[in-house]
């Protein structure tokens, strides 16, 4: 079977060194990157399955890296892995559309968890920051890591929808056919329990998916 791909971005060497320890008992780290600038290039280039990235960066910090690669390769699922544990920080991640926020001084026990539910398309968040969130059933769902899983391509549509998009931008946008569209928008709705644009766009906004 063939393991996730990660690329690692941290500009402290003995950082990286023990974060690759913990992270190859599981996946492939595809690269170990210093910068946001280069980071943003190689995951462009190498296309993993999820990057791993501090917010402070040299060049370019983690939460601009992160908003460039979510523009260009919506597909990437981004984790942060951070010691900063303003929820400001927080806040504008999952505005970004990452798949999970960890704190270093948590990594060792919750690194591996975080990025297995970013694979299946939930979100993972420290859970002492998850605590402060205000709306319950959202708490109670980054906790578990149980947000319902949608596919890469239904995670696009999502955002796609949720930005105001018709049917017909979504399929230009992605190179689908309307009735492709519809058929995912249709299987979204079904996971989420909701029925209109609106429910889906409130969904959206309050997982941290646009």
């Amino acid at each position: 079977m063939q393991r996730a791909r990660v690329l690692l971005a941290d500009d402290h060497t003995l950082v990286v060194e023990g974060l690759r320890k913990v992270l190859e008992s599981e996946f492939d780290v595809v690269g170990t990157i210093g910068d946001g600038n280069t980071l943003v290039r190689e995951a462009l280039a190498s296309k993993p399955d999820v990057v791993i990235v501090d917010i402070s960066m040299p060049s370019l910090n983690g939460l601009e890296a992160a908003r460039r690669i979510k523009r260009d390769a919506p597909g990437i699922s981004i984790l942060f892995l951070t010691m900063h544990s303003d929820f400001s920080y927080l806040r504008d991640a999952m505005r970004l559309g990452a798949s999970g926020y960890v704190l270093k001084r948590s990594a060792g026990k919750e690194l591996l968890t975080a990025v297995r539910t970013a694979l299946r398309g939930g979100i993972y968040i420290a859970p002492e920051l998850a605590q402060g969130i205000e709306d319950p059933k959202l708490r109670r769902s980054l906790e578990r890591g149980r947000i319902p899983v949608l596919t890469t391509r239904q995670r696009e549509i999502l955002r796609l929808v949720a930005s105001g998009k018709s049917n017909i931008d979504i399929a230009t946008t992605l190179d689908l056919t309307v009735g492709t569209v519809r058929f995912h928008r249709s299987a979204i709705a079904r996971k989420l329990g909701v029925s209109t644009t609106a429910e889906m766009t409130r969904y959206a906004i309050e997982h941290g998916l646009v």
